[in-house]
């Protein structure tokens, strides 16, 4: 499941930071524009899927969320099965004649009321933990984002991408560490930052 939390988000972030700088001279008609070569140090990627998977932010908040949507959805199980089985034993009881047909008719139309009940509340609860996994996703995407664009504010980068992109690269390219450092520092300036917003709106 924790593979799978962590694969849905990297896909919903399909995260591509290209910084290109690529200087381009005016040309007249019939001159071809000239532009940077890229040489050695212009291209690096991000490993996004071990960058979540190691953040502060996936360790507390995500790893919270997963745990809440795991239990909601087998106490969801749990319930329509318990609903199913109430169904199937009213059903036996009156093919087997223990019980009359306005009693069946009554106690199918409580388990029926009780079956939209779960299903109206379950859609609610359902779209209340999308909104919850939608917003860290953004969360974490924007953590991700500003972090590589302050690792990359000198310009040293022409290109930053996705490693999930990759077929081969260098190791010497790779800069997720860096880039995880920077993510857990603005997520802890964030979490610092929230108390004393409170305090001030307290005032």
């Amino acid at each position: 499941m924790k593979k799978i939390f962590l694969s849905l988000m990297v896909a919903a972030m399909a995260m591509t930071s290209c910084q290109q700088k690529a200087a381009t001279e005016t040309t007249t008609e019939g001159e071809v524009a000239a532009t940077e070569t890229v040489v050695e140090g212009d291209l690096a990627y991000v490993r996004v899927d071990y960058v979540l998977a190691e953040s502060e932010i996936y360790k507390t908040e995500g790893v919270a969320l997963q745990e809440k949507t795991e239990k909601a959805q087998k106490s969801w199980a749990q319930k329509e099965k318990n609903l199913q089985y109430e169904a199937t034993q009213l059903q036996e009881k009156y093919q087997k004649g223990l019980i009359t047909t306005a009693d069946a008719q009554k106690q199918s139309q409580s388990i029926e009321k009780r079956a939209t009940n779960f299903q109206t509340n379950t859609q609610k609860e359902a779209q209340a933990l999308d909104e919850e996994n939608f917003v860290f996703t953004n969360r974490t995407q924007d953590l991700i984002m500003r972090a590589i664009k302050e690792v990359n504010a000198d310009g040293k980068y022409k290109m930053v991408i996705n490693a999930t992109a990759l077929l081969d690269a260098a190791d010497a390219l790779d800069i997720s560490e860096t880039v995880l450092a920077k993510v857990n520092e603005l997520y802890a300036k964030e979490k610092n930052e929230k108390p004393a917003e409170a305090e001030a709106e307290k005032k």
